[in-house]
């Protein structure tokens, strides 16, 4: 899928909602459990500094963006900074960090399903969801944008109904329970020490995935230069309703209470026994989940057909027919969805924190890489430099995290696998092309 027929046609709002759309989505909505699990009451302060490093990030990218709008963005990028062995391996990073994205989000509609249908198995509500995720993509460029900022729009009305409903309970002051769980919350606030905010890093990292596709789309601003300004907005919005959004469920329930395997914020609400609240929330999850996993599948498509079309995957992938989109890489998106519905159904017990630590540590040693072809590519100032060194170092000790217990231990292990596996077919391809060029 190529940008073309929508170039020059969006405007920087445009941008922001679409940015909201990509990255409102499971990762928070149900990635916020897992990192409450882990750092407590200051779960907090990782959200903040995730803000701040997803900022730096974008901010490098939309700079090179604007410098040198292409579709094939950071890719490219790293193309010219280091040679074609950077635009390769950084694409495939990319891509195989967004298949596991686009399985952590099926995984987490399941969960979502389940909460209605607690009998449905969920590799079939994962299939449903797989189905019809293609045949948003099957509509082209155009129809995966009116579907993004429709349900934008959505997904940020379900969280600030949920900030107006907790306002309203902690407001009304009746509930015995909502002040038990602020003392706890408060009392608690860093139980879990430094130690808790390290491992509660990724996943809040993983709740800001979705700048990348923003940085695809620069290209099809009216004005380029209005990209950073899409991105300031967009992530100061996100910022506030993430960490107003979990400082009240953490307000109205104590921290212990929150199950990894539930959104915190259902949590949050079930005990208050509010009519439909719960069942309209977790309605808006599932439109959540779904558009983010859109956006996945659009992201695989659109990286795949620049990886098919420069010679660093398959050429027939790029091949374009009658369909608004290659033929040949829709099939390699569905042969992804397959591959991931099967995993889920041979191993569902802890799919989806494996798969969420795999993926946001490929989506980071992404972000990495823009910064250091930002560095190497621009001309940074003393204060460029600083900042870039704080994203890096943000990123370093997010990815050590992993480190500090067993099922996040597993994701690193396999996201290393990955990293030796497209080192390996980099080092193939860089050595053949020197060949033919002797």
């Amino acid at each position: 899928m190529t940008s073309k027929a929508a170039k020059g046609s969006m405007a920087w709002w445009q941008l922001s909602l679409l940015g909201i759309g990509c990255t409102l989505g499971t990762g928070f909505f149900l990635g916020t459990s897992m990192a409450i699990h882990k750092s407590g009451p200051a779960v907090l302060i990782p959200f903040l500094l995730a803000a701040i490093c997803t900022y730096i990030v974008y901010d490098a990218l939309v700079k090179m963006s604007v410098e040198n709008p292409d579709k094939g963005s950071f890719r490219t990028y790293a193309k010219q900074a280091f040679g074609r062995w950077a635009g390769f391996s950084n694409g495939w990073v990319y891509l195989i960090s967004e298949l596991l994205i686009m399985g952590s989000q099926l995984m987490a509609l399941g969960i979502f399903t389940k909460f209605w249908f607690p009998a449905l198995p969920l590799w079939i509500a994962a299939s449903i969801y797989a189905a019809i995720g293609l045949v948003v993509i099957l509509t082209g460029m155009k129809g995966f944008e009116n579907f993004q900022n429709i349900f934008g729009a959505l997904k940020a009305a379900a969280i600030i109904m949920f900030i107006i409903v907790a306002v309203v309970i902690i407001m009304r002051g009746t509930s015995s329970a909502t002040m038990a769980s602020l003392q706890a919350n408060y009392e608690a606030f860093f139980s879990q020490g430094i130690k808790g905010i390290w491992l509660g890093l990724l996943y809040a990292f993983y709740a800001y995935g979705g700048i990348e596709v923003m940085g695809l789309m620069v290209i099809d601003l009216k004005n380029p230069k209005e990209a950073p300004k899409a991105g300031r907005i967009m992530l100061s919005v996100i910022t506030i309703i993430f960490i107003m959004a979990i400082a009240l469920a953490l307000a109205l329930v104590a921290w212990k209470d929150f199950s990894i395997d539930e959104s915190p914020f259902i949590t949050a609400l079930q005990g208050y026994h509010i009519p439909f609240v719960a069942d309209i929330f977790n309605g808006v999850l599932i439109i959540a989940g779904f558009s983010t996993m859109v956006a996945s599948l659009y992201a695989v498509i659109t990286i795949l057909t620049t990886l098919a079309e420069d010679h660093d995957a398959p050429a027939i992938l790029a091949k374009k027919g009658k369909m608004k989109v290659p033929f040949p890489a829709f099939l390699f998106l569905t042969s992804g969805l397959v591959i991931t519905i099967v995993i889920g159904f041979l191993m569902p017990e802890k799919i989806f924190e494996y798969l969420i630590t795999a993926a946001g540590l490929m989506l980071i040693y992404n972000w990495l890489f823009i910064l250091v072809t930002y560095w190497k590519l621009m001309e940074l100032t003393k204060w460029g430099h600083v900042k870039n060194g704080i994203g890096m170092l943000l990123i370093a000790v997010t990815v050590s995290g992993t480190l500090g217990e067993k099922t996040s231990r597993l994701g690193f292990y396999v996201s290393l696998l990955f990293i030796v596996l497209i080192s390996v077919a980099t080092w193939i391809v860089v050595k053949r092309q020197r060949n033919i060029t002797e």
